[in-house]
């Protein structure tokens, strides 16, 4: 199965210089000038910044158990589903709808989903898993969660939980 290839937001470039003060984006690991820089407290970048470092990390896992990224992203959107358009698909896996088209074509083929004529829109397909789809997913699906549990050890529940509903809140206004 060829692996679809995955757009990632291009690093912006950071400060050259270490310092031993401490700036917002210096909790990050990153080096940093005495002053702070833009980015260095640029919302955009640091959650960008972390949605790659923590990313990252599970990427891997994915790739070992053959799956592509972008197969990954739309099994796990669609585990717990009982079906989703392709539309929606696409805006949640943030990819163009042709893309996730093409990608859902190969994943029937593959026998991890099926597609089928929306009752209410014969244009529109519906897309969800089929069980050799929810076997191939689910061992994913609980390291994600052990990847995940590692990652709110690491910051604490607490911060995490409250981080998720300001992003949610993010994702609710600007959506």
């Amino acid at each position: 199965m060829p692996k679809t290839p995955v757009s990632q937001p291009l690093p912006l470039p950071l400060p050259a210089s270490p310092s031993p003060s401490l700036s917002p984006g210096s909790a990050l690991g990153l080096s940093m000038n005495n002053a702070t820089g833009f980015v260095d407290d640029y919302l955009a970048y640091l959650l960008a910044r972390a949605s790659h470092l923590i990313s990252s990390e599970f990427h891997a896992v994915v790739e070992a158990n053959g799956l592509s990224l972008m197969e990954w992203r739309v099994m796990a959107s669609l585990s717990g589903k009982d079906a989703l358009s392709v539309g929606e698909l696409a805006n949640i896996v943030l990819a163009k709808q042709p893309t996730v088209t093409k990608l859902v074509g190969r994943m029937e083929d593959a026998g991890w989903v099926k597609r089928v004529d929306a009752p209410h829109d014969k244009r529109q397909s519906l897309v969800s898993l089929t069980p050799a789809g929810q076997r191939k997913v689910k061992p994913l699906l609980d390291q994600a969660r052990a990847h995940e549990s590692q990652v709110m050890a690491d910051i604490g529940t607490a911060e995490v939980a409250q981080l998720k509903r300001t992003l949610e809140k993010i994702i609710r206004v600007r959506a």
